[in-house]
């Protein structure tokens, strides 16, 4: 690797940086705010992709800031393993802020201009982490990542958010404060914290106590955002922000920021030789494997579909870690190229794939205010566009050949097989299974059912197993069909008029009454119902911001706004873009295509091409 002097590593992050004042100064002029939005992406882009035919060519571009501590430089770096993160952030921003621009006006929501500016912040932070050039800026930027995402997380400034909000801090700056220590560990064993393809040389004669302890807590610390179990919990209670800010932290920014660092200390630090003499790969491995079982299995308890595809983040993400570990359990050898080349090659998979996820449900929230599962029967005739391009990345994430999933795990699948690691080749199967599970019945029923023929999904709320005693397995959370009026009346210290709508009986009740009553009780009595606070899942009904007025008027207008007919069927909207506005379907689309590319030609797209070059450089076999 031939090292040029350059500027672009740091435009590249401070350009969003820079871009907040303008942002906020924007602020009660949407056009001029989101104007500066979309120029300070598409200027960030752009400088990354200038350093790509670079870095391919094997030059790494550097920009040194002077010494940030005695013995450590203030050094930005676009490596190869820098430039996979940075560009993929800098990419998938620019298609956030579109989708954003729809999402945000759809619901008016509140707080626009701090949105914006929080989310210039994030990405700033995020293209800070990937052009770290060693562990202690790594840590600088992964702790601005916290920051700048936290208003983010709580922007509906909701009890729910707040709660949420506090939550990730405790979490995500304990992470760091785990980060900082195993750093100082490394440069007390090393004197260097610089990253350095195959690993710091040094560590080669470290003491193995320390130098595991020194890998425990960097793991621990980058694992924390990266969602290993058990230190996941953060993420499915961050699901009460914005749709967009959920596709920031589970597909471009946060976790991947996570799995990035692991890949930086498993690469770059400890090298897949040197931690394999420490035996350190097989409790990686296992605590990868737990993981993506685990959140496979609590996903299918998930009927709010936002909780489920952050359920299906935590397990995705361990496939990224899985594969880095595999590649130190089987060092040296040609099985670590494959598993490193799966593992580093499904983090742009990932996230095409989950931004698409997440771009759908955001989607189905604005045009039809629709969270839940179980309410989504015949959905596909309203939002077709929309549905399809969900249909597809589900397909990626269970594998399926023909989409960016299937590429991923296949190189997977084929490093453990080659490692003689048979159970973790299991626990990838499994796991591919279980993504159908989860996945097979939201497609299913958007497309194949409708509101007034559903059938109850396999969704288990229940204790897992069921409880002693039942008279028998059923599909409604382990009670009898008989039983939902009784579990789900109202408490009598509720200040609820007797003949306020349950949103359960409005479902089942279609069928006698085809006009409904929810919207004729709603009008009668529209502000005395609690039922529009919080819905099952303790979510506010509409927690992205919409009043309680608006949720009422909604509710009265189900045909006019929601695209009910009378008979509760959704209306059959075209194949011509009529779904919804082009700000989001665009996003989705694109999302969807960048799955589908990443699937069929692997080969021509550039992600695969720089995680080979990275997968050369660390373990000296070309690949």
């Amino acid at each position: 690797m031939t090292e040029i002097t350059s500027l672009r590593p740091v435009a590249a992050v401070l350009v969003s940086a820079v871009a907040i004042v303008p942002i906020l100064a924007s602020r009660g002029r949407p056009n001029v705010r989101e104007g500066w939005t979309v120029l300070t992406a598409v200027t960030k882009l752009g400088i990354v992709a200038s350093m790509v035919p670079g870095v391919l060519d094997g030059q790494v571009y550097v920009t040194e800031l002077g010494t940030f501590v005695p013995g450590v430089e203030f050094a930005l770096r676009a490596d190869p393993l820098g430039l996979l993160f940075g560009l993929l952030a800098s990419l998938l921003w620019l298609v956030t802020s579109f989708y954003s621009i729809g999402y945000m006006r759809g619901l008016d929501e509140h707080g626009q201009t701090r949105y914006f500016a929080a989310f210039a912040g994030s990405l700033s932070a995020a293209v800070g982490v990937a052009f770290a050039s060693n562990l202690l800026v790594l840590f600088v930027f992964y702790e601005l990542l916290t920051v700048a995402t936290y208003p983010l997380v709580a922007h509906d400034e909701t009890a729910e958010a707040r709660a949420a909000g506090r939550k990730y801090l405790a979490y995500t700056f304990g992470g760091g404060v785990a980060v900082l220590a195993g750093s100082i560990l490394v440069f007390w064993l090393t004197g260097t914290t610089a990253f350095a393809p195959g690993g710091i040389a040094d560590l080669a004669g470290a003491d193995p106590l320390f130098a595991r302890a020194a890998f425990a807590l960097l793991i621990v610390g980058f694992g924390v955002k990266a969602a290993l179990m058990p230190m996941h919990s953060w993420l499915p209670d961050a699901m009460v922000a914005p749709t967009p800010v959920s596709g920031l932290l589970h597909a471009v920014a946060v976790v991947k920021s996570g799995v990035f660092g692991v890949a930086r200390v498993v690469l770059e630090v400890f090298g897949p030789d040197r931690a394999a003499e420490l035996g350190l790969g097989l409790p990686l491995a296992a605590v990868a494997a737990f993981t993506l079982v685990a959140a496979s299995v609590i996903a299918l308890r998930q009927d709010n579909l936002k909780r489920r595809l952050a359920f299906s983040t935590v397990s995705q993400l361990s496939y990224i870690v899985l594969g880095l570990a595999i590649g130190i359990v089987a060092a040296p050898g040609r099985a670590t190229t494959f598993a490193l080349i799966g593992g580093l090659l499904h983090i742009p998979a990932h996230a095409f794939m989950k931004l698409t996820l997440f771009f759908c449900a955001g989607a189905l929230h604005v045009e039809t205010h629709t969270d839940d599962i179980s309410n989504m029967a015949g959905i596909g005739r309203r939002m077709p566009l929309t549905m399809t391009a969900f249909a597809v990345a589900s397909l990626g994430m269970a594998g399926i050949p023909l989409v960016a999933g299937f590429v991923s795990k296949y190189y997977l699948l084929i490093g453990t097989v080659s490692a003689g690691e048979v159970v973790f080749t299991a626990a990838l199967l499994v796991s591919g299974v279980l993504n159908i599970a989860y996945f097979w019945p939201v497609v299913y029923t958007a497309f194949f059912e409708s509101p007034g023929e559903s059938d109850p999904k396999p969704v288990v709320e229940n204790v897992l197993g069921g409880r002693f005693g039942e008279s028998g397995t059923v599909t409604d959370g382990g009670r009898e069909p008989g039983d939902r009026d009784a579990d789900d009346a109202v408490d009598p210290d509720d200040s609820v008029e007797d003949d306020s709508v349950d949103p359960d009986d409005a479902t089942d009740d279609s069928a006698d009454d085809p006009a409904g009553d929810e919207a004729g009780d709603a009008a009668e009595d529209p502000y005395d119902a609690d039922e529009y606070v919080e819905d099952d899942h303790g979510y506010a009904e509409d927690h992205e911001g919409q009043g309680l007025k608006d949720r009422v008027e909604a509710a009265a207008q189900l045909d006019d706004d929601h695209g009910h007919a009378d008979d509760l069927a959704w209306e059959h909207r075209g194949w011509d873009g009529s779904e919804s506005t082009w700000f989001m379907l665009a996003p989705i689309l694109f999302a969807a295509a960048g799955s589908v590319v990443l699937g069929i030609v692997p080969d021509a797209a550039v992600f695969l091409r720089i995680v080979r070059l990275v997968v050369t450089g660390v373990t000296g076999v070309s690949v």
